[in-house]
């Protein structure tokens, strides 16, 4: 794949710590994964990949102040946005007390990300090697006090071709912060590929959304890494809704004691998409915990992967490891596929997994319809129900609600 994005000019090809980088990457990058590589074995990206995805998108225009049409407010509620349009940073960024700001790039140049950047085995993330390769675009983020609104992390994708961002996140001690990102396209054939660092710290939350509602055209690949320290919280919660394959992996490593995360997904499908959530949760340290939720409605041809590991690692104790995954079939051509995976290596644990799936419950989809509801209606008010359990513990109200809306959608 290397050989067809060659063509890329890319920025900062004269520093050296980004020129290492970036050969780091190449040399990890060993070929797309098939149907071989056992984490996606479920979902063919080559064949999905397009022609007109091997290219750098073009820049949106700009006016003599240096803004786009693109900026503007994208969320039904306060928060500092923050726009990737067309895979590209637009600088103007919303600074606030306690709030570091950066490209990726300046953050390279100032050395600062040296030692958050690539924490982790690069060679088993193929996407993720390919996205150190072509490293351009992306933003450090370090967040030194409480934040009082969300960081809205806005991409915005109007053109064909490839984006590649790497942003990094780091919470300082006894920090709390929300961060929001929206993936938004209409009808470009692009290839997006993101990975987010996230670093936890001592007795701090981060509580991460996502709603990705891409192109039906486009692919989109994302890896969250996130390392947790002692008495640190990550929370997650991911709707998604677009593109022609989508895959949102998270590899949560609890690092530390007292150390949680809470990785919930819900995913809504019709015509052929296909939506693959890939967790796996790493309890390193005494008294860790762990919970996932997943609820995903496919209807049409379309298909539903969940892949969700939970790792106990030896030596640990007090360790709680829960995960479930349901679905809804609405059509006969409809697919999930459900891959869950217990590796416990200690004694004194509470583990379960469950999946199940199946079609609507004809008594509930009566009941609403002998009440004067038409069936399209019925089967939305439902399907949004059985969804919306993946969301029942947002903690901040306007984020709810604003879930809540999209899945009556």
């Amino acid at each position: 794949m290397l050989k067809y994005l060659d063509n890329i000019a890319l920025i900062g090809e004269d520093i050296p710590a980004l020129a290492a980088l970036r050969q780091k990457g190449k040399v990890a990058f060993t070929g797309l994964p098939d149907k071989k590589t056992e984490a996606y074995k479920y979902t063919p990206v080559s064949s999905c990949l397009k022609e007109e995805m091997f290219s750098k998108p073009a820049h949106c225009h700009t006016h003599q102040d240096g803004h786009c049409d693109c900026e503007q407010k994208h969320l039904p509620f306060d928060a500092y946005e923050i726009l990737f349009c067309n895979g590209t940073l637009h600088e103007h960024f919303h600074f606030c007390d306690g709030l570091e700001v950066s490209s990726l790039l300046d953050a390279v140049t100032d050395h600062e990300i040296g030692k958050y950047i690539n924490k982790f085995e690069l060679e088993k993330f193929p996407f993720a090697a390919l996205n150190t390769a072509f490293l351009e675009q992306g933003i450090f983020l370090r967040v030194f006090k409480d934040i009082k609104k969300p960081i809205g992390l806005i991409y915005h994708t109007k053109q064909n071709g490839f984006e590649n961002i790497h942003n990094i996140v780091v919470l300082e001690k006894n920090v709390n912060a929300e961060i929001i990102e929206v993936f938004e396209g209409k009808n470009s054939i692009s290839l997006t590929n993101v990975v987010n660092e996230f670093f936890v710290l001592q007795n701090a939350t981060l509580t991460h959304y996502k709603w990705q509602n891409s192109s039906p055209q486009a692919v989109h690949i994302t890896l969250n890494r996130v390392d947790i320290k002692a008495d640190g919280k990550y929370q997650s919660y991911t709707l998604q809704t677009g593109s022609k394959l989508a895959r949102d992996e998270t590899q949560a490593c609890l690092k530390e004691q007292n150390a949680s995360a809470v990785v919930n997904a819900a995913y809504r499908l019709s015509a052929d998409g296909l939506v693959d959530t890939t967790t796996d949760i790493e309890h390193l340290s005494p008294s860790t915990a762990s919970n996932q939720i997943v609820r995903g409605v496919v209807d049409g041809q379309a298909h539903g992967v969940f892949q969700g590991k939970i790792h106990i690692a030896p030596n640990t104790f007090d360790v709680s490891g829960h995960q479930s995954h349901k679905a809804l079939l609405l059509s006969d051509d409809a697919k999930i596929d459900v891959k869950p995976e217990l590796e416990i290596f200690a004694d004194d644990v509470q583990c379960s997994h469950g999946a199940t799936s199946g079609d609507l419950n004809a008594n509930e989809l009566f009941y609403l319809q002998s009440r004067g509801i038409d069936e399209q209606t019925a089967r939305t008010v439902l399907t949004s129900a059985f969804l919306k359990t993946a969301f029942e513990d947002i903690p901040n109200s306007d984020i709810k609600i604003f879930f809540e809306e999209l899945l009556m959608g």
